[in-house]
């Protein structure tokens, strides 16, 4: 009986030549986070089921960021890592000499997919442990993976293509770059600019849910359960349109709106509007509990230098939207809290009192 194996390497040929491995033996790969310390590594090892039993054709058990909750094991297939590499390498225009650089947290779907994607593909790779701008900056790739965060420590235009996940790109992003919108459960991103790949459906139910479907979706979670419904839709929790061209503009998760007066405000909406705020280096935006409003706007700021005033930000983010979009709160931070992947962990909170 094949087995779900413990990928426990930091990135490098190493990893590489044991995925391979452990696909050549007919057993799956759990790659483990090398970030968290050895009990960590054991219970986690413990909940994805390592060394108990797969089903034929399971390739890879990947762990979910854990952001909203326990992680829970995402089983893809090899058909499924198959058909992700072959439509992201057609989307990308892929060629014998392109090469990829992978530098994100091969834990991650994320980065783990650069992996798969040149294997199945045959394309050139060059796994490095982590992200460190030297490296990248020296790196003869034409093709790498990032989140947005990293964007300022780089020379983009050293790639021919920068493939952006993880959280809501940079309004300045560059031209080079293209933004993926995806999830553990799809495999890597499935849509790109706004445009799904190839083999991909994506509808929108009445609460405008995005739903998708495809061949590289995932065949359930490591414990038997299934996010997939009887037709194989997968609901993903976020909410989104279709802009007038015919692209998926994603709100962003259903939890993260903020109800304020009942008024509803997205978070993203008011974090892009502070973007180029003078006193502004980053900003975060949530809702906290408030007896009057249901929810007041705060807005979690890493400051510049001198911290802005309320008025300043208030006044800044009605120059674009209504009043009630605009913070009524504001609490500075040294730095935003983020998932390993560069998402913000946008908890609501209540106030005490």
């Amino acid at each position: 009986m094949n087995r779900l194996v413990a990928l426990d390497l930091p990135g490098g040929p190493a990893f590489v030549d044991e995925l391979q491995r452990i696909w050549a033996d007919g057993d799956a790969a759990f790659p483990v986070d090398q970030r968290l310390p050895g009990a960590t590594k054991a219970d986690l090892c413990g909940r994805m089921g390592v060394d108990q039993p797969i089903e034929p054709g399971d390739a890879l058990v990947v762990a979910t960021s854990g952001s909203t909750g326990a992680p829970k094991g995402v089983v893809l297939t090899h058909e499924a890592v198959a058909a992700s590499a072959t439509a992201t390498s057609s989307r990308l225009d892929v060629t014998a000499e392109d090469h990829w650089l992978a530098c994100l947290p091969l834990s991650h779907v994320g980065g783990l997919a650069v992996v798969t994607r040149a294997l199945e593909t045959g394309t050139r790779l060059t796994v490095v442990p982590g992200f460190d701008a030297d490296e990248v900056n020296a790196s003869e790739a034409t093709l790498v993976s990032l989140v947005a965060t990293m964007l300022p420590r780089i020379d983009p235009h050293r790639f021919r293509t920068i493939v952006l996940g993880g959280s809501r790109p940079p309004a300045d992003r560059p031209s080079n770059s293209v933004t993926t919108y995806g999830m553990t459960e799809t495999g890597s991103g499935v849509v790109y600019d706004g445009v799904p790949l190839d083999g991909v459906e994506v509808r929108l139910d009445d609460s405008r849910q995005i739903l998708l479907r495809g061949p590289m979706l995932l065949r359930g979670y490591r414990d038997g359960t299934t996010p997939l419904d009887e037709q194989g839709w997968l609901a993903t929790g976020d909410l989104g349109r279709w802009l007038d061209d015919g692209r998926l503009h994603v709100d962003g998760r259903q939890g993260d709106m903020i109800i304020t007066g009942g008024e509803n405000v997205w978070p993203e909406a008011v974090e892009a509007a502070l973007a180029d705020h003078p006193d502004v280096a980053e900003v975060m935006v949530r809702g906290v509990d408030d007896r009057e409003w249901g929810q007041i706007v705060e807005a979690v700021i890493v400051p510049l230098d001198d911290p802005p005033s309320l008025d300043s930000i208030r006044a800044h983010v009605k120059q674009r939207h209504p009043a009630f979009m605009a913070p009524k709160r504001i609490e500075f931070v040294a730095a935003l809290p983020r998932t390993s992947l560069g998402k913000l962990r946008r908890t609501p909170r209540t106030l005490p009192g």
